[in-house]
């Protein structure tokens, strides 16, 4: 089980670092045209540098960088990278942080199962809007909708995270090192 996760885990990295490259290449494009668009004679000597072809570099980076985001935090940043205000559950007792760790866990999970609804049937608008670039490049099968689709995944996919968070809390208590820092147990 440990050696599938670790798989996925990295796979789901993997995916991120791809969509990080694309994006920096794609701004790098972005650049490049920018600054050989005065030159107008060397639009005409190779066409491959005609300004007018990459309007879609600006949406795509778009559309990665909320891939990026809603995959990062879904599949790759663990609940330790999490910025937390502490203080109060590291000086009270083993119970009572099992408590906390269970009402935040049910409290986060059920938000975002209950935001699912309404920002499905608003992705049911999103279905018949396409992208203003981004058929030049992936054609016009692409929808907004399957831009921030990835909005969904992230939802659900927090929520079984932190299901699993209650899960486990109930069952090891709070401590089983999810908040495990850095430093000399580590070494």
């Amino acid at each position: 089980m440990r050696i599938a996760i670790k798989w996925f885990i990295r796979t789901a990295e993997f995916v991120a670092a791809i969509m990080m490259a694309a994006m920096f290449l794609t701004f790098i494009l972005q650049i490049l045209v920018r600054y050989t668009a005065p030159l107008g004679w060397l639009a005409e000597a190779v066409p491959l540098f005609e300004p007018s072809r990459y309007g879609w570099t600006l949406e795509f980076c778009l559309a990665l960088w909320v891939w990026i985001i809603f995959w990062g935090a879904a599949f790759v940043v663990r609940e330790s990278d999490h910025v937390s205000f502490d203080m109060v559950y590291h000086v009270v007792s083993p119970k009572a942080r099992t408590w906390f760790a269970v009402i935040g866990g049910l409290a986060v999970c059920a938000g975002l199962l209950w935001s699912m609804e309404p920002t499905w049937s608003k992705f049911h608008i999103l279905r018949l809007k396409r992208t203003a670039t981004l058929d030049s490049l992936l054609g016009d099968w692409i929808r907004m909708r399957d831009i921030y689709s990835i909005y969904m995944v992230f939802l659900l996919t927090v929520s079984l995270r932190y299901a699993w968070r209650v899960w486990t809390a109930i069952r090891h208590g709070a401590d089983n090192g999810l908040h495990r820092t850095s430093g000399a147990a580590d070494q």
